[in-house]
């Protein structure tokens, strides 16, 4: 893309030069309406976990090492497991994401960035002793909750497996 059409680009953003304007306002209307938390596929997957006797918290913020802060959607606090429902466009699904075709001075850069910030929470979360799970939106719903009901299950069991560890040590 010429230097010059890039400026013009940004010319046509908003006054501050932070966002660019939208080319309609039904696409400004869809924007506003995209919601950071509690999406149909995040309160879906919340449901059948909670059917199935699943209790956790929603959107509740980890403060990690080193001034790190991660929100995922869902957190077994006890098992320490952070559950992620990623979006496609959001979270540049290699399935279903796709490069935007206006504003892409603005929007390629916005997407990698969001994907670099996926990966340093996840390196945090894990580094901290956690276990990070990351669905995306199209999974059936029968297979997310079974991929976060194996992963429950076997932290579950490690944590039961460390703690008669300490038991019999501190026995001895």
């Amino acid at each position: 893309m010429a230097e010059e059409e890039v400026s013009q680009q940004q010319e046509r953003g908003s006054s501050r030069g932070a966002y660019p304007r939208s080319a309609s306002e039904g696409r400004s209307r869809n924007m506003r309406a995209n919601r950071r938390s509690d999406t149909k596929p995040e309160i879906a997957l919340r449901r059948a976990l909670h059917a199935q006797g699943y209790r956790y918290r929603k959107d509740f913020r980890l403060d990690l090492a080193e001034g790190v802060r991660v929100r995922p959607d869902i957190v077994f606090t006890a098992r320490k497991v952070a559950i992620f429902v990623d979006g496609c466009f959001w979270h540049v699904c290699p399935e279903h994401g796709r490069q935007p075709t206006s504003n892409e001075w603005y929007w390629t850069p916005k997407l990698r960035r969001n994907v670099e910030r996926d990966r340093a929470a996840d390196e945090a979360l894990q580094a901290a002793g956690w276990r990070v799970v990351r669905l995306w939106e199209h999974v059936p719903l029968s297979d997310a909750v079974e991929t976060v009901a194996d992963v429950l299950v076997r932290a579950a069991a490690e944590r039961q497996f460390e703690d008669s560890g300490k038991r019999s040590s501190s026995a001895s």
